[in-house]
């Protein structure tokens, strides 16, 4: 059996790549995720490899790991469009990152992404190595191809969050431990580590089965055209810009693109060569309506409900995260928030900015998907008997939708919930397209705008006029794929490699201060909507969508609804009242109705809102709480609602948006230090981020 373990530096080899030597859990490559099989260790390589089916599970065990919790606890919030709303205090470490507040040699930081990626590169390193030594054939070149694209994503995860990183492509045990870069790697030049992945891309897109020859009834195992779509994706970082700085002096740190601009060239046609492949390939597609759902909403419904025959054509790849020993804390963190009932108490731990809700165009099928205007909350006391509400929101918590708990099947636990991680979507294999296209050919094509145009299509804004000139066509991209990949965390580091994170973190900022003053494009913006007390089915798979409101901005009908009884006594003629205005906008209400006002700019405890809501029948506390972070829920939008200054979660005291942001230094995350933890304590040779 070949030992890994060959040298002195061993102990310190565990150190460099933590969790490295854990056993490799397999995954069927048919369609029941990862399983509970006996597992093989790295240490008995030589055995594994003996075999191409014992081979083919040490690289399905490859997938384990590859989007550790911290890619969306701590970086899926940030990026403009969705916000942390943690509990408590602002001072804490989801907050403060999402906020680009980073410091070194405090817990806000990132160190999870780092270690769990060099242990993923660790396995793909040992599998590289044991099926290159085997013989030659379809399948073993395919299961080459395939970990060496699992290793290529690693790295494209690990350059996007910390730039240069170390470059190790062999296995510890390959290595000369007497060497001192064998056990404190350096860091090393990210445009190195991008040509050496996407040549690796390249010739694996040659061997890989396409999905229809695969035989995989889930895109839960990369195929030819998922990983087309990755060599896309990581082309266009590799060719876009980045925080840059000299490796040797640690001088120079800006937002710039690689120093070889035939090089860039290369890396965009290479892109706009992948994604042709797939768009004319046939195989792929956007899900479409169906149901008396919009396609978005089919997809996301579908997706959630693990019904993969439907969103296989768009989803081209997705990590398994189903069973007891795999399910995903992923949807725990990116939901509209319940407070006990089937779903069980769990806080929304992101909130959408109301900047992005407000800026979909009128008819946008995406808004009330990746939005959700409502929490699932009781009525009473919570208790069996119990009524469950979608209680509608403000706008200072609005969450997001994509992966609420309502749509998903049953889960084993209530921080359970059997989602999968999309990685790979059709739709941005259109958007990247469309983009490049832009860019080799100084301008939109027809075949670009055709692609934007799927896209848009699809939302129900088929309509809206598509920009002619390349500037302009480039600003339609980067808000196309905010309003199509809200809560996918990519859209952060999207608008890194684009340098558009400072600009769009400044029109952020004013357009908050815009809303809170109810200025400029939000001048008009309705103050008070009347929602329709809606309950909750509490059952899994529940189609529920959104929350029916009304926007009031008659000066009569305001008049009436914030006439509000403080006594049960007048409830019932309040809500004669609000029926009366109900049915005055053309909407069908009956005498056993319930409706409730809302000032969107107020917090949503309020005194106002708060007794709003007990005329409806929120008897007690439940008519001022809400399951999502208190720091943004007992927070106001408006500046007037604040006694005239802004609200600190959009500007002061050390808390506003992005408080933290220094351009040229915090779009990329420091190494931890000494009091925070590995890697940069461990390794003296692991140079620290500029500016830290």
């Amino acid at each position: 059996m070949k030992k890994i373990y060959n040298s002195p530096g061993f102990l310190k080899k565990i150190i460099i790549f933590p969790s490295v030597f854990v056993g490799v859990l397999l995954m069927n490559s048919c369609s029941n995720d990862f399983l509970d099989q006996p597992a093989y260790n790295s240490l008995d390589t030589e055995s594994v490899f003996n075999n191409i089916d014992t081979a083919e599970m040490f690289v399905l065990g490859c997938y384990r790991g590859l989007v550790p919790t911290e890619m969306y606890y701590q970086l899926g919030a940030g990026d403009t469009v969705i916000h942390s709303s943690e509990d408590g205090s602002t001072n804490n470490s989801k907050y403060n990152i999402c906020n680009y507040q980073f410091d070194a040699y405090t817990p806000n930081t990132v160190t999870g992404v780092y270690s769990a990626m060099y242990a993923v590169i660790e396995r793909t390193n040992i599998a590289v190595s044991g099926l290159s030594k085997m013989e030659a054939s379809t399948k073993r070149d395919a299961l080459l191809a395939e970990v060496k694209a699992i290793r290529a994503f690693c790295y494209y995860n690990l350059i996007r969050v910390y730039g240069d990183v170390p470059s190790v492509f062999k296995p510890l045990d390959e290595m000369d431990p007497n060497d001192p870069s064998t056990l404190y790697p350096k860091r090393s030049s990210r445009d190195e580590i991008y040509d050496r992945i996407i040549g690796d891309l390249q010739e694996a897109v040659a061997v890989m089965p396409s999905f229809a020859q695969s035989g995989y009834s889930t895109t839960e195992r990369l195929t030819k055209q998922s990983v087309n779509a990755l060599l896309a994706r990581i082309a266009l970082y590799a060719a876009g810009y980045s925080l840059r700085w000299d490796l040797n002096t640690g001088s120079g740190a800006m937002m710039s693109r690689r120093s070889d601009n035939n090089r860039v060239q290369q890396l965009y046609q290479i892109a706009d060569n992948a994604c042709a492949a797939i768009i004319n390939g046939g195989t792929n597609s956007l899900v479409q309506a169906q149901s008396g759902k919009s396609g978005f909403e089919a997809l996301w419904f579908n997706f959630c409900q693990r019904k993969f025959s439907v969103t296989n054509p768009e989803i081209m790849w997705q990590i398994a995260e189903y069973g007891a020993n795999t399910n995903s804390a992923f949807g725990v963190y990116a939901n509209e928030g319940s407070r006990g009932g089937t779903y069980g108490s769990r806080k929304a731990l992101q909130f959408v900015l109301p900047s992005y809700y407000l800026s979909f165009n009128q008819g946008d099928t995406r808004r009330d998907v990746s939005c959700t205007s409502y929490s699932i909350y009781f009525l009473n006391n919570g208790t069996a008997s119990d009524t469950w509400v979608n209680a509608g929101t403000t706008f200072s918590c609005i969450m997001a939708g994509k992966f609420r708990m309502g749509w998903c099947v049953a889960p084993q636990a209530a921080d359970a919930r059997n989602l999968n991680i999309p990685i790979l979507r059709y739709a941005d294999v259109l958007l990247m397209y469309a983009e490049t296209q832009n860019y080799l050919n100084g301008g939109p094509t027809a075949a670009g705008t055709a692609a934007l145009q799927q896209v848009r299509t699809r939302a129900g804004i088929g309509s809206l006029p598509i920009p002619s000139g390349q500037q302009a066509f480039e600003n339609a991209i980067v808000q196309e794929r905010k309003w199509e990949f809200a809560g996918e965390f990519n859209l952060r580091t999207d608008l890194i490699r684009m340098n558009r994170l400072a600009s769009e973190i400044e029109a952020t900022k004013q357009a908050m201060k815009n809303l809170s003053n109810k200025t400029g494009p939000y001048a008009s913006t309705p103050v008070y909507r009347l929602y329709k007390l809606e309950k909750n089915a509490q059952v899994y798979g529940d189609p529920f969508l959104a929350l029916k409101y009304i926007d009031i901005t008659s000066p009569s009908e305001i008049a009436t609804i914030t006439n509000v009884p403080t006594s049960s006594t007048g409830f019932d003629a309040y809500q004669a009242a609000l029926r009366a205005i109900v049915t005055a906008h053309g909407q069908t209400t009956t005498i056993n109705d319930k409706w409730y006002p809302t000032n969107m700019f107020q917090a949503y405890n309020s005194t106002f809102n708060t007794n709003a809501k007990k005329t409806a029948g929120f008897i007690g506390g439940s008519a001022g709480q809400l399951q999502i972070g208190n720091i943004i829920y007992t927070k106001p939008t408006g500046s007037a609602e604040n006694g005239g200054t802004y609200p600190n979660w959009i500007e002061g005291g050390g808390d506003g948006l992005f408080y933290g942001f220094v351009q040229n230094k915090t779009e990329l995350l420091p190494f931890a230090a000494a009091s925070a933890g590995h890697p940069l304590v461990d390794n003296p040779n692991l140079t620290q981020l500029p500016g830290y």
